[in-house]
């Protein structure tokens, strides 16, 4: 079994608590972490919401929401019953004044020492009335946290404000930015692959790599989030944070230490240096699309119009050519490729080596050397690679895979989901996976960009059924550069 790092007692207030979020991810989470002896006895898990319930009520609601969003994990019920033991409920509506924010206030007078942290799954615009309404209740103290999730704002000017504002009752050291691809396993692999092994650095520059691709790539839709979605759309939804951050990793130099400072810094760097799109260049560089009505898995799926009730320029997918203005990446493009409703869900940062330079083997010389990480689903590395394929009949060469799977390499091991590890982080005051503020701006910065020469031009999305990889321009994208997607069967 891994070991873990002990953390301290904490007070955990979770603002949405019976949100979708919550009783998916956070509250699983949570539960595997105390089974794993990661949460202290003293303690406590408050969960706020608006919903008119006691905390029994809200036990048996997170316990029913572990049971359908976490069915393989088939936890002992005692254990479970031990776990919902810290769970507790307020009921706060957030815009109220802090005068009736007594419930929250009661729960926390009782001064047990504990490190005390605020988790906003909300709606960003709540985030700065919440911030507020914590100061002028008095619970938030001078050592407490604050947990963002993404989306911070739909644009830079919101960004700020919304910075700006949690900024007045917490400090940037006590604000935790979280992108839960961040904790993923792969995701944190990549550094340890990149700066612990001599063997990949040397080659991990424009002199041997000939492009980059980053492909996150949903099977769902929009899956109730239609009003949301629609004023947001695949760059604002997941590459304006998902997606930069792991171009980020990719590229960014060595930090000389991994302090939280050092890695963001260099990570800051690369967003700075990320070449602008402008309207000049939009249409060569990007393309939009909407998923029209199509087959998932075989079976039927309406289209977004139809799901969104209402005709829409929305992007589900967007493919980019992005271009990172250093010494060590000039002239290697990375291509970014999100959507909603494609044909597998996938997460993974293909790295494709540039062919030998002399073809000694003729046209049996293979295909270039790929580096996979996949993120999702089964976690893990491959390096793909020219061998002699094995008997008679003259050297013929074949492609094939160095598998490093986590599963079968680390066979017995439960490794922590990312929002599990990045919960821990946060107790623990490790800012390493977390967003700076600075990061937050230069990626918003990036993206304002690129959606202004998207309005400027007019640029609409083009269509593409339900359950294949993005329209046809997607394709064209790369093979107008003698390139091509990597979407293996």
């Amino acid at each position: 079994m891994a070991e873990f790092i002990p953390v301290p007692p904490f007070d955990l207030v979770v603002f949405g608590a019976t949100g979708d979020l919550s009783l998916r991810k956070l509250f699983p989470s949570l539960l595997h972490r105390f089974l794993d002896g990661q949460i202290p006895p003293q303690s406590r898990i408050i969960g706020v919401a608006r919903s008119d319930l006691d905390s029994e009520s809200f036990r048996k609601m997170v316990h029913e929401g572990h049971l359908k969003f976490d069915p393989k994990s088939k936890i002992d019920e005692a254990k479970c019953d031990e776990f919902l033991k810290h769970v507790e409920y307020v009921r706060v509506d957030a815009t109220s004044p802090a005068t009736e924010w007594g419930g929250l206030t009661d729960a926390l007078a009782n001064g047990n020492g504990n490190i005390r942290i605020f988790y906003l799954s909300t709606a960003p615009s709540l985030f700065v009335t919440i911030a507020q309404r914590l100061a002028e209740a008095s619970v938030a103290t001078p050592t407490s946290r604050i947990v963002l999730e993404k989306p911070i704002g739909r644009d830079l000017a919101s960004s700020r404000e919304i910075n700006d504002g949690v900024g007045r009752v917490f400090d940037e050291h006590r604000t935790f930015r979280i992108d839960h691809y961040l904790g993923k396993e792969t995701v944190q692999n990549l550094l340890v692959l990149r700066f612990a092994n001599m063997l990949i650095e040397p080659i991990w520059s424009r002199a041997t790599i000939d492009h980059v691709q980053i492909t996150v790539a949903e099977q769902i839709g929009v899956e109730g989030r239609g009003e949301y979605y629609d004023k947001s759309g695949a760059l604002r939804d997941m590459v304006q944070n998902h997606i930069l951050q792991l171009l980020c990793l990719v590229a960014l130099e060595s930090p000389n230490t991994m302090d939280a400072d050092a890695i963001r810094t260099e990570k800051l760097k690369v967003l700075s240096a990320l070449r602008r799109i402008d309207a000049k260049t939009v249409a060569a560089k990007t393309v939009r699309g909407q998923y029209k009505a199509g087959l998932i898995d075989g079976r039927p799926v309406a289209s977004y119009a139809e799901e969104l009730g209402k005709p829409s320029r929305t992007e589900t997918f967007v493919a980019i050519k992005a271009e990172v203005d250093n010494w060590r990446w000039a002239g290697v493009p990375f291509y970014l490729r999100t959507g909603k409703r494609m044909g597998a869900r996938r997460s993974e940062i293909v790295v494709q080596f540039k062919d030998t330079p002399v073809p000694i083997f003729g046209a049996n010389t293979g295909a270039p050397n790929k580096l996979v990480l996949r993120l999702q689903p089964d976690e893990g590395v491959r390096l793909w690679l020219n061998m002699k394929e094995p008997g008679p009949g003259g050297l013929r060469v074949k492609t094939a895979p160095l598998d490093l799977s986590f599963a079968e390499e680390f066979g017995g091991v439960r490794y922590p989901d990312a929002y599990e590890r990045l919960l821990m982080d946060v107790v623990r005051g490790n800012l390493s996976l977390f967003m700076r503020r600075d990061e937050v701006d230069a990626a918003w910065d990036w993206a304002d960009d690129l959606l202004a020469a998207w309005e400027e031009t007019g640029q609409a999305p083009k269509l593409y059924a339900a359950g294949e990889n993005g329209p046809d321009q997607s394709t064209l994208l790369l093979a107008n550069e003698g390139r091509s997607w990597w979407d293996p069967e």
